[in-house]
């Protein structure tokens, strides 16, 4: 068994006992978050069975597709210019970080196929982190009722780095209830089912708070 996949099978369980305590049913997809990490490492946790991959630059995502064809999804996790939007949009299968009305005007434009996003909320209101308020994030899923190439499958947060675990999880926990909010608009286009929470740190928590991905690095690919 290589390295990747300990590591793999020891999140796996940590997530499943995670469900277990908190008695939750979801399916808990994992992102191996490749953004620093080179193609052959990358290779190797797809062939330890991770088929979700995070890319968080248009030109990591580039390199990477250059070698790799596999049948993988690619997310892009990071924030993503309008100006490069026409080089990333046709490559990935996810988009974390979709956070503005300009930004969607321009995938709207660039896209031939239907792009799934995450709208990102930036629920702390920490001045280092990108996205909307969450009271934003309600009338922006409104303002995305008749665009045809966005489907807003979920919503997206990064929880402060602490090891205070209830301020963790309340920041888990108001992203889930804001989720239910928007499912309650039954907006066409947005079935918003998703939440994509946790990382290497809190991923535990996201998953007992009823994340359905999370997007790890550094504990399984680095």
């Amino acid at each position: 068994m290589t390295k990747i996949e300990k590591k793999l099978e020891f999140i796996q369980k940590q997530i499943e006992n995670a469900k277990l305590r908190t008695n939750q049913m979801q399916e808990v997809k994992i992102i191996a978050v490749t953004k620093e990490v080179d193609v052959t490492r990358t290779e190797e946790a797809i062939t330890a069975g991770l088929s979700h991959l995070g890319e968080n630059r248009p030109e990591g995502l580039a390199k990477k597709l250059e070698v790799i064809h596999s049948d993988v999804e690619w997310h892009y996790i990071g924030s993503l210019q309008t100006r490069k939007v026409k080089q990333v949009i046709a490559q990935i299968d996810y988009l974390h970080s979709l956070d503005r009305l300009s930004l969607a005007e321009e995938i709207e434009k660039r896209s031939t196929t239907i792009v799934k996003c995450f709208v990102q909320v930036n629920v702390s209101g920490e001045d280092s982190k990108q996205g909307l308020t969450k009271e934003q994030a309600l009338q922006f899923v409104k303002q995305l009722q008749s665009f045809t190439k966005i489907e807003v499958v979920g919503l997206m947060t990064m929880a402060p780095f602490t090891e205070d675990e209830q301020v963790i999880r309340q920041v888990f926990r108001e992203l889930k209830q804001l989720q239910q909010e928007v499912v309650q608009l039954c907006l066409p286009n947005v079935p918003c089912t998703e939440l994509s929470m946790g990382m290497s740190n809190d991923y535990e928590i996201a998953v007992e708070e009823g994340a359905t991905f999370v997007r790890i690095g550094t504990a399984l690919v680095g």
